[in-house]
């Protein structure tokens, strides 16, 4: 009775509404930890019950926010209606070749470790990333995983070897929202290649890394740290091993992960501000679903003017880009949004028969990744080698050529900024 809703909403919208609150207190009284989705055992003592109280009143706040916010609109209408659209697309695709074409895998066959192709993940630690560095060492590649966490990557490196004994696997601790880490990543991959004797190129780089932060968090070079990691992060890492993707003596490629969510952007700035989530910074709400959905629209537009400069340095170039869309796969992104309410979204999406596991995710990444060669510029998804084409703004040249000279410079920038860092450290120890 002391819940007051706005009149704009409907009986059934309110009853929802209270539906997810008492989901979440019902989480709370059984000693579920929202942001660790671990059991803990009930406090005993008066102390420790009102901190629990204090905790759980300040959660039902941060519950409700979320869900009277167009955040909760975006993510709960919006996705949910483009992922379905996406499919039917793919539907349809069976009567009508303008919507899905099929493209069939072209195996790697297993060499010696000397003669594997190499194939960088990043975002490998869990989900769709280990479940894809597992697939690749299965077909033959010498995979590197990279991630932001050592353990994690020494965990998901045993366990690919549980299940495949000759995997041929190494690992690099790195952190895409942080351009340092990324040149650090240069330097000893470089190195490692160097001292295990091999050729000095790749031959397959997945951008999968992502984040959804549903607060802005400052980069140390002052980027929104969801902006950095789930484009920029991946624009600067592409940007520095494109020397190594374009010396390949075999035909190379880089796979670009988007999401169907980038349909839902129509209003598209790729002013520096925006790229870099400057502009995020200073706003009373942070619009955390409409900047997932743009980073991974600038990922597809990103991708289509790759291959246009490839083409353009050189036309004899046997480097290809493609986009893998995984569509709704069941991994931790979500950790940041209430329990309650990430438990409701994949209740829905399993009834819907749209929910994936990540080794079933994966179909659309290898599709993009194991295309014959040539394949070039075409968006994965749904299994089975097939496309479809992506939304409409992300095939504006004008728009796509604007994204990457901001983004070119917003790099160049960053390297001034690490480079002076660099020296400024070298000069200290000299001293």
């Amino acid at each position: 009775h002391a819940l007051k809703f706005p009149p704009s909403c409907s009986k059934i919208s309110c009853l929802l509404r209270i539906y997810f609150l008492y989901m979440f207190s019902f989480c709370c009284d059984c000693g579920i930890n929202p942001s660790s989705y671990s059991i803990k055992p009930k406090p005993k003592s008066r102390a420790q019950w009102r901190r629990k109280k204090l905790q759980m009143v300040k959660e039902i706040r941060r519950v409700l926010s979320f869900i009277f916010s167009i955040e909760f609109l975006r993510m709960g209408i919006f996705w949910t209606l483009s992922l379905l659209i996406s499919h039917l697309r793919l539907f349809n695709g069976r009567s009508c070749a303008r919507y899905s074409f099929n493209y069939s895998r072209q195996l790697v066959a297993s060499n010696s470790t000397a003669k594997r192709p190499i194939c960088i993940i990043t975002g490998a630690t869990s989900g769709l990333g280990a479940a894809t560095a597992h697939a690749l060492a299965k077909e033959g590649f010498l995979v590197v995983l990279v991630g932001r966490s050592g353990h994690l990557l020494t965990k998901a490196m045993s366990e690919i070897k549980k299940l495949n004994e000759d995997a041929q696997l190494e690992a690099f601790e790195v952190d895409l929202s942080s351009f340092s880490s990324i040149m650090k990543f240069k330097g000893s991959f470089q190195q490692w290649l160097l001292d295990m004797n091999l050729h000095s190129s790749i031959q397959l780089l997945i951008n999968n890394a992502g984040i959804l932060a549903t607060s802005f968090r400052e980069t140390a070079y002052g980027f929104d740290e969801m902006m950095m990691t789930n484009y920029m992060g991946a624009f600067c890492l592409t940007k520095a091993l494109l020397p190594l993707l374009m010396e390949s003596p075999l035909p190379s490629r880089i796979v670009n992960l988007s999401s169907f969510t980038h349909r839902n952007v129509n209003d598209m700035q790729v002013d520096k501000a925006y790229i870099s989530g400057r502009s995020f910074a200073n706003l009373k709400q942070y619009p955390f679903a409409w900047i997932y959905g743009y980073s991974k629209l600038c990922m597809v537009l990103f991708s289509y003017e790759l291959q246009r400069q490839i083409n353009i340095m050189d036309k004899a170039s046997q480097l290809t880009v493609n986009v893998a869309d995984p569509g709704a796969v069941k991994t931790n992104i979500m950790r940041e949004v209430p329990l309650c309410l990430s438990l409701l979204a994949i209740s829905v999406l399993k009834l819907l028969g749209l929910l994936q596991d990540p080794e079933n995710g994966i179909s659309s990444i290898l599709d993009a990744a194991l295309a014959p060669p040539g394949t070039s510029g075409m968006y994965f998804f749904g299994g089975n080698g097939r496309t479809l084409k992506s939304s409409p703004v992300s095939y504006d040249g004008k728009l796509a050529e604007r994204l990457w000279r901001n983004s070119c410079d917003l790099f160049l920038e960053l390297k001034l900024a690490y480079d002076k860092n660099a020296n400024l450290a070298s000069q200290l120890q000299l001293g």
